[in-house]
């Protein structure tokens, strides 16, 4: 067995694709379109890391999704947390939960998936702003 994606549904794909190719740092790596199922699959990966792929789903009748949360979240390992979240938070993403210990930090997707952050190796020492940073939402 091996693991291929993961598959979240998407509302506005302009505005999914900004936040996982612009803001998150991931890459497309190839686009379906089908007329006659009216969607279209888009599989992006982190950047050298193509065995973890997301696909996003795009369905072209619009429809309601709710529960996001319930999905659970996707992970990913960053070679910076505190510089990532900062660059996120610089483009209007809110860190839901900030990575006050160094190590982990949760950001949401314009969808709603709870997305968790780590950071690679042994935790950063804490640094401010994030070690008083309080959770916003929920993650």
């Amino acid at each position: 067995m091996k693991y291929l994606h993961t598959m979240v549904r998407v509302t506005d794909l302009d505005e999914s694709l900004d936040f996982y190719c612009n803001k998150l740092g991931l890459a497309e790596l190839r686009r379906h379109e089908s007329p006659a199922g009216r969607y279209t699959l888009i599989f992006l990966a982190a950047p050298g890391d193509e065995t973890a792929q997301v696909e996003l789903t795009y369905n072209w009748d619009p429809e309601d999704y709710t529960g996001g949360r319930n999905f659970g979240h996707l992970a990913y390992a960053v070679d910076d947390i505190y510089a990532l979240c900062r660059k996120l938070k610089d483009n209007g993403v809110t860190i839901n939960r900030p990575p006050r210990d160094g190590h982990m930090a949760f950001i949401r997707s314009p969808d709603g998936i709870s997305i968790e952050l780590l950071q690679k190796g042994a935790p950063l020492p804490p640094a401010e702003p994030w070690a008083s940073m309080p959770n916003t939402g929920s993650w």
